[in-house]
């Protein structure tokens, strides 16, 4: 088996943290993925991502393959890295050079147990800081139990001032990658992921967003993450952002402009304006200036205890862009008049 150096393929050094491996797989999950990179070489360069990311992430398989090189999971045709030719097990040296293995194959069965053998030797053994168990059953119990790696789920979700007035279940899809459950055991090609052990699916959920959500703030939807072969499923996170292009929102409150002309400002006015709950006529003061806010009450976002918060109308004096010779003369005088 030829070694590969995970470490270099996910480009971090040997002694990374979790977190460091992750962000490093997703940097390169996503530059890679056949989705978006349509080169040769990225679906090659595609299935060493996942292949480094799926060693290097679980723990047991960590300390396996820094100890074993690319014969991590115990096999034949070993090809040891670079440098790991002699190395001495508690006083015993084994030549991987290809030319005395000695106890190599007890080694392996001590350390492996019935994953070599089918039995059991009951023995462990220390080396480079690591401690192996041989017992079968601890063996067999964590290959068919492996440890779950991250299957949440985490998007940003636009919310409006109608969806958080109308209190309706929101229609969410998304594109979710997950590791391909039907790729053939002996390593044949797989029709269903195109031979890159991920596949992509598009989902649409109905999801009820709290009255009272906030900018920022973090919503779970339970069992909507990635699913793994074992069945296990994670959760899916959305990141709430209230944007609106009409209402400023805060909390059940509404904040909305209103434009009037000088004219109006001055002698004052009566408008028709479209709210959430439906049209209605309001009067605007004479004498009303720019930036001055009117508080209509009870026609803003409902309040999570009953009730709905203020709607406020922010004057915005504007002058109009089509002024006649006459109008503009009327403007001249009033000037004059100041």
């Amino acid at each position: 088996m030829q070694y590969k150096d995970y470490y270099e393929i996910l480009g971090v050094k040997r002694g990374a943290t979790e977190a460091e491996i992750k962000s490093a797989y997703r940097k390169l999950a996503r530059k890679y993925h056949p989705d978006v990179n349509k080169t040769k070489e990225a679906e090659a360069k595609f299935k060493d991502i996942n292949e480094a990311y799926e060693v290097l992430s679980d723990k047991q398989k960590r300390q396996r393959y820094d100890s074993l090189g690319a014969n991590w999971q115990g096999g034949a045709e070993y090809t040891p890295p670079p440098g790991f030719e002699q190395f001495n097990f508690g006083g015993q040296a084994f030549n991987f050079g290809g030319q005395d293995f000695g106890g190599f194959s007890d080694f392996f069965s001590s350390l492996f147990g019935d994953m070599m053998s089918g039995q059991s030797s009951g023995r462990r053994m220390d080396f480079g800081g690591f401690d192996f168990g041989t017992s079968a059953q601890q063996t067999k119990t964590r290959r068919q139990q492996p440890k779950a790696e991250n299957l949440d789920v985490t998007m940003t979700l636009n919310i409006t001032a109608k969806d958080l007035f109308e209190q309706k279940p929101i229609s969410v899809r998304f594109n979710q990658m997950e590791k391909c459950t039907q790729c053939p055991p002996n390593g044949g090609f797989c029709s269903a992921c195109g031979g890159t052990g991920i596949k992509s699916e598009q989902k649409s959920i109905k999801v009820k967003i709290p009255s009272d959500v906030k900018e920022g703030q973090k919503v779970r939807v339970k069992n909507e993450g990635k699913k793994d072969e074992y069945g296990r499923k994670g959760d899916l996170y959305l990141i709430i952002h209230l944007k609106d292009k009409e209402y400023k929102m805060d909390g059940s409150d509404l904040t909305k402009d209103i434009e009037i002309t000088p004219s109006e400002a001055v002698l004052g006015t009566k408008k028709d304006i479209q709210t959430l709950h439906g049209k209605i006529g309001i009067k605007i003061p004479p004498k009303t200036s720019s930036g001055q806010t009117l508080r209509l009450k009870d026609l803003g976002l409902p309040k999570k205890a009953g009730g709905f918060g203020n709607l406020n109308l922010h004057i915005k004096i504007v002058i109009p862009k089509n002024l006649s010779e006459k109008q503009i003369e009327l403007y001249k005088k009033l000037a004059e008049l100041e």
